[in-house]
């Protein structure tokens, strides 16, 4: 995981609930490809074949509301999104999106569809057209997952270390 993360933005408003993120339907597989192939399909039937490694999705209050399906941010990742940026988080979704790996930040940004958001995980700062954002740094220990790509990751980072 970079500390640094910079992508095109993809806006979504309130309320965006893991059934919009992932539908249910895409639940039975474990095949990554089919979660990213599908992500956002709910509310954006074209979001995978127009987002780009690397993009951030901005999303407004409580987004990943809804149900603990970890796919939500499984879909995310594999979809290539590098980060999500949002005012607040489902807390479910916010321990889900660290637990797989998916760098986010909680932070009220302006931003347009399309403009270049650069993320400061280390710093908890978000930067958009030149103009900055404070964002909730997430504690180190979160970084830490995170930099191991995720807490499956980290937990075998951490026994490595202890032999």
């Amino acid at each position: 995981m970079e500390n640094k993360i910079k992508g095109k933005a993809w806006i979504f408003g309130d309320d965006i609930d893991t059934d919009v993120i992932i539908p249910g339907k895409y639940l039975r597989t474990t095949d990554m490809q089919v979660f990213a192939d599908h992500a956002m399909e709910g509310i954006d039937p074209d979001f995978s074949k127009k987002v780009g490694k690397g993009d951030v999705v901005v999303g407004g209050n409580n987004f990943g509301c809804g149900s603990s399906r970890e796919q939500a941010a499984l879909a995310l990742k594999y979809a290539g999104v590098s980060c999500v940026v949002a005012k607040s988080f489902g807390r479910i979704f916010f321990r889900n999106a660290i637990n797989v790996g998916l760098p986010l930040m909680e932070a009220d940004i302006e931003c347009q569809e399309g403009d270049m958001v650069e993320v400061d995980l280390l710093e908890g700062n978000v930067r958009v057209n030149g103009k900055d954002f404070k964002g909730n740094k997430l504690p180190d220990f979160l970084l830490e997952i995170l930099t191991d790509g995720g807490l499956v990751a980290h937990r075998k980072a951490l026994q490595e270390q202890s032999k």
